[in-house]
């Protein structure tokens, strides 16, 4: 564990994990065996890493969600108090974000690599061995399915199904549901 760490109550990190300097990880975290996380990462509470997950620097897992509900005095923050599952092998890169949702989980499947600056809803499910590349944006509730690849500066738009398979290529924006197997291209893609 490197230098200026913090690590909150009821936290676990397994044996054979590595901690660089300045990480910060609240209370009820989960990090598995042969983890790395790289200088100022930070894990918020309810995130579950699996072993050998890598999040890099100043990556934040487990943030709130964007989530707010109309009032007459204004927008009012939902608790978001869900939890962000990582499974085995995923990788973070640098300045990602992935969100905690108000309810249920964020979930990115096992082997998925996440690249620099790529932002993921609350809510949102991503497939096995996926590639997000830089400046991605996924917004709540999608699902990302097994295989994909989304080029840089893609975006999925909320509540959206991306089947398994499918390439989104550089700065396209999906506005519908992708069938698996699909390449897609444009704005809107197509």
């Amino acid at each position: 564990i490197g230098p200026h760490v913090c690590i909150g109550d009821d936290t676990r990190i397994c044996a054979n994990s590595t901690i660089h300097a300045g990480v910060v990880i609240y209370g009820d975290v989960r990090v598995g065996q042969f983890c790395e996380l790289h200088a100022n990462a930070v894990l918020h509470p309810g995130v579950r890493l699996a072993s050998h997950c890598v999040v890099h620097s100043n990556a934040v897992v487990g943030s709130e969600g964007f989530g707010f509900v109309p009032t007459a005095s204004g927008w009012r923050k939902m608790p978001q108090t869900g939890l962000v599952i990582l499974e085995e092998g995923v990788e973070v890169g640098c300045g990602s974000t992935i969100d905690r949702p108000s309810v249920g989980e964020t979930r990115i499947g096992a082997g998925t690599k996440i690249d620099n600056l790529v932002q993921i809803g609350h809510n949102v499910i991503v497939g096995e061995h996926c590639l997000l590349c830089a400046q991605t944006a996924v917004a709540g509730s999608a699902i990302i399915g097994d295989r994909c690849v989304l080029g840089g500066k893609s975006g999925i738009g909320d509540n959206l199904n991306v089947g398994a398979d499918c390439v989104i290529g550089g700065a396209a924006i999906v506005l519908s549901d992708v069938p698996a197997g699909s390449f897609m291209m444009g704005y809107p893609a197509q």
